[in-house]
Parts: C-alpha cells; structure tokens; sequence
C-alpha cells in the first residue's frame, strides 16, 4: 500500500531522548506524501529537557507539518466523529501511555485521540519507548497486541547491558509498519535485534 495522500495523526508522548528521531519519522512521512497532524501529551507540550527546549520541538513540528498540534482533550475528541485519520501512530509511546491505553483511561490529548480514532475501527499504530518495557509495562505491551486495530512499530532492546529491561520501537520500520497497519496486518516479526 502506498502512504501517499494517507490522513495520519502522530502522537508523541514523553520518551524525550527519542524526540530527534521522531523528526525524522515525521519528515520522511511528510516526503512521502503524507498528510500529519501532530498531537502533543501535556508533558511534551510543555516541559523543557536536555533534548529539546518545549518550544523549540513545537516550532520544528509545525515547520515539517504545517499544523499546530493538538495538546487537549477539547482538541482530540473531534479526532472520532470527525474520521480525522486514517492510522492514528503513537511515537514514541512511553510506559506510562501503554498502561492507559491497555487499561481505557482517557485523561489527555494522546490517550483521548486513541479512543476517540479506534471507535471507527481505524488502526492504532504503537512505537513503543520504555524502559520497563520487559518488566512494569510488559503486560500492558501483551493486553494491547490482543486487542483489535492495535499494531506495533517492531521493537527490540535498545540497550540490553546497561538498560537490561527498556525496549525502544525501530522508527526506521514506521512506514512499513503503517501501510500493513492501513491494510489489518501486523508487521512481522515484531520483535527485532538492535
């Protein structure tokens, strides 16, 4: 399948060292010919790291998609009645995103654009970035790759020496990973060796 002219709705979460490589994602979308909406957790929208300052990764989302993002619940709930999306990608996912989507808590943008794009049977594409992602978050990885239009960017280890139990999505495998998502197929395998 091919992405082009795709509606996609990207929500990042704040696994903040993997910011710069979700720009990357987004601008290859976005020459793919991709139209994206970015939607921004609270804490992305707002806190200043070491990665990037708040307003900084504001500013360089907007120049790459052209749109604000999405930053509240008001924002996101038009997401389902509206069918804003085609596939709905959540990258990066943190652990603490993973347990409100397994266990159905809506209580920001992210989690509320989730609900409200999966109540049209439309395809919910998860970049998981964690590290409990082999401990705490483990079981929420399990409950949500048995529910239906949920799909995982493949992930491996990320650093198994000193990071023995985080897992980070491979961002290189996103539009890969879209296109089977857009068709009902997970992309195999979805564990993979970094």
């Amino acid at each position: 399948m091919d992405l082009t002219g795709k509606k996609i709705g990207v929500a990042i979460t704040g696994s903040f060292c993997t910011l710069s490589r979700c720009l990357n994602m987004i601008r290859r979308l976005v020459e793919m010919g991709c139209d994206v909406t970015p939607i921004f957790s609270e804490k992305v929208a707002s806190t200043d790291t070491r990665f990037f300052l708040a307003t900084d990764f504001w500013n360089r989302v907007v120049e790459l998609t052209g749109k604000s993002p999405i930053t509240d619940i008001v924002g996101a709930e038009p997401i389902g009645p509206k069918k804003m999306f085609d596939v709905l990608l959540v990258a990066p996912c943190t652990g603490n995103t993973l347990a409100k989507l397994a266990n159905s808590m809506t209580d920001g943008a992210v989690t509320m654009a989730c609900k409200a794009h999966l109540r049209n049977n439309r395809p919910l594409v998860i970049a998981v970035s964690t590290n409990d992602g082999l401990s705490g978050s483990a079981k929420n990885i399990g409950k949500l790759l048995n529910y239906r239009n949920v799909y995982f960017v493949p992930f491996g280890q990320d650093d198994p020496i000193k990071k023995a139990r985080s897992l980070v999505a491979d961002f290189e495998k996103v539009a890969e990973t879209l296109e089977k998502a857009l068709d009902g197929e997970q992309i195999q395998p979805i564990i993979v060796a970094k």
